[in-house]
């Protein structure tokens, strides 16, 4: 059964329902335990009053013992129901974005304005990036590489092998959509370069602060000091006297020992402090991955490491651990004891050595396929969201054909939609209309949708066929006062960048809007006319979005290779209606001269 975003809307808010339901309850609990410990110290400071009152007694001797073992029960179960509170907040974090996009059109995720470029050949033009933009439309990445390979995948077309592979994946991902907020929830509470900080410890860092481990006299002496420890504390026990002397003279060799490594220890601490919630949070999102059996030979693909030994899962959880125990030197009497009796910071050194030389290479695998599946989630997410789009039937002969298109960043209840396809040969649209009449929004619907076709992700349509194109775009052109450039100098570099990129590109399809707005309308006439007639004979189609009606009459000179369409408006007392619906040839109907007459000017 097919949902519709009516129903999708419902699934989000019920799902919030639930967690804040489940948080409600992991407070009450959280609040019983805090009770619970406070009566567990004072029932122990009562039996050591009894003792002091009454004297040595067996029974309440041993009863002293009874709240000291259930307060630690309690910390423990304390610290499980803390951890499911902080995921819950999580989850409900993704449940409330998702029921936010839907409803409001608002994204919590990084919009990719950091991204933007105007000089890439359509990204500005078509809203790719930044507020309000498509990007920020999809983007559902909390890590710095996803959020750079969702840029990717949306600034340039992928190999038609590429886009199919992708389509299948994502597909394949929405289908398994719940499991994916679960995905996203892991990497809520994670900074968006950490993952990145995490690779590069382990592939540049790790290797060279660790060989201060590669003494075979340290190795050895880390290694036996445990046992070497308690025969000590047990002789100095039994003899006594210079024994304890001698017991603290060994202590005091341990800190001269970490002393003298301190720097090299605190090289590898330093990087990782507090991380392993988060590596337990990456062992998690990749538990997933591993577990689902997939069948998209493009996420397949994402499995590079090999899989007979410990799964990456496991081998980050491991990695998770031995953090979690170098986290004892933040406790400084705790850490004290440790690094005295057990030589405890040079151990966990050891041991990351160790982890490092078996599994850093199979683990930097699977972070990378973290940001990757953030990515495919990304369009998954939309995709599940938007259950009239379609996916596009990518061709390998020219060819466009839509049905029912629309722009995806316009709501729904305001969108409107039209047909539209390219002749069997290239040819110039020229699109023209009144102001206002929906000219711009129609070439950047057209743009737009491509983009995501490109990226294998679905498209705002009923029904798309595409073949793959270059898009060049020109349409917001702007002066520029730091680089002495005046609006008619920016066209002109915009025009030649296009010119460049149809004469080495057998595959352009160029989006133009009102060109050559810096110049008199004579030259803007005859420059218009030039350039369109340099499209024809490059072969390149074009969508050509003008006001001056003169371009329209190319037609009768370029039969074959010009066609005209339009959008008007209709006129009803006075009043201005527009349907958005874009027509076949000419406009007959302008709305200048009401505008005019709205601010006082008329026109006779």
């Amino acid at each position: 059964m097919v949902k519709t975003k009516d129903s999708i809307l419902k699934d989000y808010q019920n799902n919030i329902a639930i967690q804040e339901t489940r948080i409600s309850g992991l407070k009450k609990k959280l609040n019983n335990i805090s009770f619970s410990r406070l009566g567990l110290f004072l029932v122990e400071i009562l039996i050591i009053a009894a003792i002091i009152n009454i004297g040595f007694n067996p029974v309440l001797t041993a009863l002293l013992f009874v709240p000291l073992v259930l307060f630690m029960l309690l910390v423990k179960k304390q610290s499980v129901v803390q951890e499911e509170l902080t995921y819950a907040g999580q989850l409900l974090l993704v449940f409330q974005n998702e029921a936010n996009l839907i409803g409001a059109g608002k994204n919590g995720y990084d919009n990719g304005e950091h991204y933007q470029d105007e000089q890439h050949p359509y990204a500005s033009d078509l809203d790719i990036y930044g507020s309000g933009s498509l990007y920020a439309f999809t983007n559902r990445c909390k890590t710095e590489r996803g959020m750079d390979l969702l840029a990717e995948n949306l600034g340039r077309p992928n190999e038609m092998d590429t886009i199919l592979a992708r389509q299948e994946a994502i597909k394949e991902l929405a289908g398994h959509i719940d499991q994916s907020f679960h995905f996203r929830a892991e990497l809520q509470n994670h900074q968006v370069e950490m993952l990145r900080v995490i690779e590069r410890k382990l592939l540049h860092d790790l290797p060279e602060q660790l060989q201060f481990t590669n003494k075979t006299w340290l190795k050895f002496y880390v290694k036996i000091v445990p046992y070497l420890s308690m025969v000590m504390l047990s002789i100095a026990i039994i003899f006594g006297g210079a024994m304890w002397e001698i017991f603290a003279l060994y202590a005091v060799f341990h800190a001269g020992l970490t002393f003298l490594n301190l720097k090299h220890i605190n090289q590898v601490y330093y990087g990782f402090t507090g991380g392993a919630s988060l590596l337990t949070s990456f062992s998690g999102t990749i538990k997933w991955t591993e577990d689902v059996n997939w069948n998209s030979a493009y996420i397949k693909a994402l499995f590079t490491e090999k899989e007979d030994g410990l799964p990456v899962s496991a081998q980050i959880k491991q990695l998770a651990k031995i953090i979690q125990a170098f986290d004892a030197r933040l406790n400084v009497i705790l850490g004290s004891i440790l690094n005295l009796f057990f030589l405890w910071d040079l151990k966990c050194c050891m041991y990351l050595s160790k982890w490092h030389s078996q599994y850093s290479a199979p683990v930097l695998d699977g972070l990378v396929r973290i940001s990757k599946f953030e990515e495919l989630i990304s369009h998954a997410t939309l995709a599940y969201n938007q259950p009239d789009w379609s996916y596009p039937v990518l061709v390998k002969n020219f060819q466009l054909e839509a049905i029912a298109l629309g722009h995806p960043l316009i709501p729904e209840s305001t969108r409107v939609l039209n047909d539209f396809q390219l002749k069997e040969i290239p040819t110039v649209d020229i699109v023209t209309g009144s102001n206002m009449a929906g000219k711009s929004t129609f070439l950047r619907t057209v743009g737009i949708n491509m983009v995501l076709a490109f990226a294998g992700g679905p498209v705002c349509a009923s029904k798309m066929s595409v073949s793959i194109f270059h898009l060049l775009s020109y349409m917001r052109i702007k002066d520029s006062l730091n680089d002495q450039t005046s609006t008619f100098k920016a066209e002109l570099n915009r025009l030649k960048m296009i010119l460049d990129a149809i004469s080495t590109s057998s595959n352009s399809l160029v989006l133009i809007d009102e060109m050559l707005r810096g110049t008199n309308s004579r030259d803007k006439y005859l420059g218009s006319k030039v350039f369109i007639e340099k499209l024809i004979e490059q072969k390149t189609p074009a969508l050509f979005a003008t006001h001056d009606l003169q371009l329209s009459e190319m037609v009768e000179d370029y039969q074959e290779e010009v066609r005209n369409y339009h959008f008007d408006i209709q006129i009803n007392r006075g009043e201005m209606n527009f349907d958005y619906k874009l027509k076949h040839g000419p406009c007959t109907t302008f709305n200048a001269a009401l505008l005019l007459k709205e601010i006082g000017l008329t026109l006779n």
